[in-house]
């Protein structure tokens, strides 16, 4: 059986997953009721100087598996957390990451205050790229624990603002955070989902999945530090995917939101699987393996398929989905192809969930 534990920043985990800052992290109790459901750590909401007062509505459901929100930070006082809130829930053995945003005043503020509470580590939260240096600085002067910079995927060049959270001294970094912002409406009454201005929100879940993966990538291309990949994972394959990616954990949020607290026994089960079937004997040795495969360089080599028709069901998907009509299967499952008319784009093996289609690239559907 795989080892699923984890070192981040020299501290071992029981496992990759951490529940990210949100909702589900709203106090200590919180915190705990993630440790004790099978999260390996716990990111608290967002400590400010001011706690936060949300507009209503400010999260909703966007589409399968994905959330919009303008939900801000912490709406307890940084006093309460730094006195209570975590104090207790390392009270109960809780591996406690302490979000803390979003200026450099606020760091200078509060940085030392959740150290002395007991945090593990402290994440540090920004807006804008501009204040996350000066927050590390701030940060690294006054406290000795690691110190996780969250970047975003909004700002405009997310991989030289890695390099400089790197030299600045943060420890590892935390990849992303969320999208936006973004816009929906309620077709009934033409209003937007949310209460906030604009009804502008930040996009999370699924859907923000080929986002995060490829910051995280390209991340650990140019640097290869310590990341913890947030962002989309809904499941086990998607937490393979982001560690393949580069990551050395993953963070989760929308998918305990969604499917509640079981969802952390269901990743771990599922992790420690999927690692055993691909003979990955630790999460260590799959991070970072699809990194050798990321080129510069197109590939220009034409796929080559293979067609089991034992697997095959006869949905006729890789017939009727093909935009250019170039595939043809018969009721006695003989498949043939027309090569003048195939463009070897891989759509069709990217439907076939029974993986009767496949092809040299593609083992079949990734999602």
């Amino acid at each position: 059986m795989a080892n699923i534990k984890v070192s981040l920043c020299g501290k071992e985990l029981k496992n990759p997953f951490i529940l990210g800052s949100g909702p589900l992290s709203y106090s200590g109790e919180a915190l705990v009721r993630a440790f004790k459901a099978g999260a390996g750590a716990a990111t608290t909401k967002t400590l400010r100087l001011k706690p936060a007062d949300n507009p209503y509505p400010h999260m909703v459901m966007s589409a399968p598996g994905t959330l919009i929100n303008a939900e801000k930070w912490a709406d307890l006082t940084a006093e309460q957390w730094i006195t209570q809130e975590i104090p207790y829930a390392k009270s109960k053995g809780v591996v406690v990451i302490a979000s803390v945003g979003h200026t450099p005043e606020e760091a200078r503020a509060l940085v030392e205050g959740v150290e002395e509470a007991g945090a593990d580590f402290i994440e540090l939260v920004s807006y804008t790229e501009d204040t996350m240096v000066p927050m590390i600085e701030e940060t690294k002067k006054r406290t000795s624990v690691p110190v996780l910079a969250k970047l975003s995927p909004n700002w405009p060049d997310i991989v030289s603002a890695a390099g400089r959270c790197l030299e600045a001294g943060a420890d590892a970094l935390t990849v992303a955070d969320s999208f936006g912002p973004v816009l929906r409406l309620d077709i009934r009454t033409a209003h937007p989902l949310l209460g906030s201005p604009r009804g502008w929100g930040w996009l999370t879940g699924a859907a923000l999945k080929p986002i995060t993966l490829r910051c995280v990538a390209e991340i650990a291309l140019a640097f290869r530090p310590t990341v913890v990949g947030l962002g989309g994972v809904m499941d086990a394959s998607d937490a393979l995917e982001m560690l393949l990616a580069g990551a050395s954990a993953v963070g989760i949020c929308t998918a305990a939101i969604l499917k509640g607290l079981k969802v952390f026994q269901e990743l771990n089960q599922g992790l420690n699987t999927l690692l055993d079937e691909l003979g990955y004997p630790t999460v260590s040795s799959a991070s970072g393996r699809a990194l050798p495969y990321l080129r510069e360089e197109e590939d220009q080599d034409k796929l080559k398929f293979s067609y089991d028709p034992e697997k095959c069901n006869l949905c006729l998907l890789c017939v009727t989905r093909c935009p250019y009509q170039a595939r043809n299967l018969t009721p006695d499952k003989v498949m043939s192809l027309d090569e003048t008319k195939c463009r070897y784009c891989g759509f069709c093996v990217s439907l076939c969930r029974r993986r009767a289609l496949t092809s040299d690239r593609l083992s079949g559907p990734a999602y």
